[in-house]
């Protein structure tokens, strides 16, 4: 036997892991990581760095900057974050312009900033001054005509091709995870999940590059929501600065957590709503410290974005409205009715583009997404140019959706018949029916909303960066506006009934249409992704309209109502299940009556659970166990008998033990025994030196018995963003439960298909 002076003498050998090595703690692509462990490590490193703080004035300041390294992480964020989204509204302004024409005296000019310094520009065409030339007029030097329309045309849809297929390639050469909205991607890994990659530097790079060519080549989507993820890519590289958020992927997601406010921030110019969506949409666990500093993230961001003013107005908000007239409490009905049709809306587009995305996931249609990105660009191409409401970018036509008509205002919606020798009675109504101009715009705007709600639901999800917020906000916009001219001319054209009499006051106008397409945009916005109190807040920052807090509210929960009585999944949600993402959503309800039993491994008739002992087994015995099984992780029992738990150990940690052992610690071979417990077991003479592992144990692995009811595991498993649990009963190990399996049996209890949940 080993006697116990050998071992004194071969304790630091024995103990080498009482120093980290490297990829201690760390964990494999497409996996889960433990909360509270990520806890536990960052108290103990918290309670070193207070205990270090005493002993000199360094180690204090060490602590101070440690301290301090959060809000500087979150500075660097938002400062980043909204150079970005500057950087791009920019380019996409002038992108989106170069599809129609150029600026003469200075090509990099968009249209309006080219005619801001013009001195020929009248009010009539404030749109048109000689510096902007069309592609027709600079080309063949026509202007109107057969000839420089299809000229124009066809030069548009070339432009819009060119931009997408660069698009498209970028993501598909070189950053493959740039693709889509990325919300669903960022909710996951908020949950728990790693995906190598998804938030790394060229994924951020090729991200801002495509969002400006994607959005200019007039598709269907917007930044907004890729800005969340452009915005996390930026917390993913500051976090790697720091040992603080590089080491623990729990702090890791307290920092992506803030920058997804940052994102929404710098995306509507709304930084208040910012912070609420993380907490209600995005966030998994969302500290009151993370609440402070996702607050900052988005000031900083949202100062930055207001200095460089992409806008050009002085104003941070994206569409900034100022109504003259308030709303009256017999609107609510036709505010309510917007509300069914935003849910109606949400549930249509969410079943037909998953229905779509899943064809695309399983037929050959998924093998050619840059054929798929051109047909679809050619296609939108081709429809949006005749009509003036497609034509232009979608921010622009939700502008102008939202506008009151004043007395400056050119646009066909505000096309109102105003004769002065019209005699009617002073205390009546204004005079404001519809002229020619309304109408047309009418029917353009019926066919456009047809063409967006159509074209929407194949866009989304193809390859390339696509947000959601704008293309909802588009549809809601275009079909408020409409009830709006249809409530305001049945005013006026039944002044006398009884729910209009005392309604208008003289020399006012008595409905506001583009409060009904505000109202209409926040309703399809909250029925394709189930918001409540972040919409209707980023909706009133994003228009100032401050004073129609409660029709938006009314719509918003609306919305979610109907929606919700047709499927409690909101768009995200449904794409992390189509992706089969391992991400339980506190939102769900489970109400069945299992126990912990029915779902743990192994049940009857598999084979018995892969286990380690505490001191009988080799390095090659554990060697083995890990290359016959693919499991994370091993329960630590006292023998194979007693089977009485004593902790779990890592998969990928003991690899990592073992290989650092041999490489470092001499007399650790084969045959070496590896024991979990403060004291080697004693051992044959002449026998190999022991590996102690007991480091690496996590003595309080988490534990239920056998009869907890399903319910309690599963709030468990949310609230503690646990990645395994053990099943015990009187001390006996019988079994483990992990996020998968619960995953899988919630699918089975929803009658879907448990394989669905492809990761671990």
């Amino acid at each position: 036997m080993v006697n116990a002076g050998d071992m004194n003498g071969s304790g630091n050998l024995m103990d080498f892991l009482d120093e980290p090595f490297p990829d201690v703690g760390t964990y494999e692509d497409f996996h889960t990581i433990d909360w509270l462990r990520e806890k536990s490590r960052d108290t103990d490193r918290h309670r070193k760095i207070t205990s270090k703080s005493k002993e000199s004035i360094w180690e204090f300041i060490k602590s101070l900057l440690d301290a301090w390294s959060g809000w500087v992480v979150m500075l660097l964020i938002g400062l980043l974050a909204g150079t970005l989204a500057g950087v791009i509204d920019l380019a996409v302004d002038w992108m989106t312009d170069l599809k129609e024409g150029v600026c003469l005296p200075a090509f990099w000019y968009s249209h309006e900033q080219c005619c801001w310094t013009s001195n020929e520009t009248t009010f009539e065409d404030r749109d048109k001054c000689p510096q902007w030339q069309k592609w027709s007029e600079l080309l063949v030097s026509q202007s109107e005509g057969a000839s420089a329309y299809i000229l124009n045309y066809f030069l548009y849809i070339m432009w819009a091709l060119c931009f997408a297929f660069l698009a498209v390639s970028l993501v598909r050469v070189f950053a493959p995870y740039a693709c889509g909205s990325g919300i669903p991607e960022i909710k996951t890994i908020l949950s728990g999940f790693i995906i190598r990659g998804y938030l790394g530097k060229w994924t951020l790079l090729i991200k801002t590059v495509t969002l400006v060519l994607v959005v200019s080549s007039g598709l269907s989507l917007g930044k907004e929501g890729p800005l969340v993820h452009v915005a996390c890519c930026c917390g993913n590289f500051f976090s790697s600065l720091f040992s603080k958020y590089s080491k623990n992927e729990g702090k890791r997601r307290e920092v992506l957590s803030a920058a997804a406010a940052a994102g929404v921030s710098v995306a509507f110019g709304a930084p208040i709503g910012g912070v609420l969506f993380s907490l209600e949409e995005v966030s998994y666990y969302f500290p009151l410290k993370t609440l402070w500093r996702s607050f900052f993230a988005a000031l900083v961001a949202a100062f930055t974005l207001r200095s460089i003013n992409p806008f050009g107005n002085s104003r941070l908000v994206l569409f900034y409205v100022e109504y003259h007239t308030p709303w009256y409490m017999a609107e609510l009905f036709p505010f309510i009715l917007l509300g069914v049709f935003g849910g109606l809306w949400g549930t249509l587009f969410i079943r037909c583009n998953i229905a779509w995305c899943r064809r695309r996931k399983t037929t050959r249609l998924g093998k050619y997404p840059v054929l798929e990105v051109i047909v679809i660009t050619a296609i939108t191409a081709i429809i949006a140019y005749p009509n003036p409401y497609t034509r232009r970018s979608t921010s622009e036509l939700i502008s102008e959706l939202f506008n009151d008509c004043g007395a400056l205002e050119s646009s066909q919606l505000c096309d109102y018949i105003n004769d002065p020798n019209m005699t009617r009675p002073v205390d009546d109504i204004p005079d404001r029916p519809a002229g020619p101009g309304v109408y047309t715009a009418m029917w353009q705007l019926a066919l456009a909303l047809v063409f967006k709600i159509v074209v929407t639901i194949f866009t989304f999800g193809m390859k390339i960066p696509s947000g959601l917020f704008i293309p909802s906000m588009a549809v809601g916009a275009m079909a408020g506006r409409m009830v709006g001219i249809g409530v305001e001319q049945l005013a006026y054209h039944h002044h006398d009934w009884i729910i209009f009499r005392n309604w208008c006051r003289p020399g006012a106008d008595c409905v506001t249409p583009g409060l009904y397409a505000m109202v209409g945009a926040a309703a399809c916005l909250g029925g394709v992704t189930r918001m409540t109190v972040s919409l209707v807040v980023i909706m009133f920052e994003l228009t100032g309209g401050l004073e129609y807090i409660v029709p938006l509210m009314a719509a918003a929960v609306t919305s979610k109502w109907v929606a919700d009585a047709f499927g409690k999944e909101g768009i995200y949600e449904a794409h992390i299940h189509l992706n089969g993402y391992p991400f339980l959503d506190v939102k769900d309800e489970f109400t069945h009556r299992t126990l912990a039993t029915d779902v743990m491994r192994p049940r009857r008739g598999e084979a018995p659970l892969s286990v380690l002992t505490q001191d009988s087994m080799t390095v090659e015995d554990v060697e083995t166990l890990i290359k016959e099984t693919d499991y994370n992780g091993f329960p630590v029992v006292v023998s194979k008998d007693s089977e009485r738990l004593i902790g779990f150990a890592q998969r990928r940690e003991l690899i990592l033990a073992i290989k650092n052992a041999r490489q470092r610690q001499d007399g650790v071979v084969s045959n070496s025994i590896v024991y979990f417990t403060e004291d080697p077991p004693e051992l044959p003479p002449n026998s190999p030196h022991p590996l102690k592992l007991r480091r690496i144990l996590n003595l309080s692995p988490f534990t239920v018995t056998d009869h907890t009811p399903m319910e309690t595991v599963v709030d468990i498993f949310r609230k503690l963003g646990l990645r395994q649990c053990l099943v015990t009963r009187s001390g006996r190990l019988l079994g483990i439960i992990t996020k998968k399996d619960v995953l899988r049996h919630m699918a089975q209890m929803a009658n879907q298909d448990p394989e669905s949940i492809m990761f671990n």
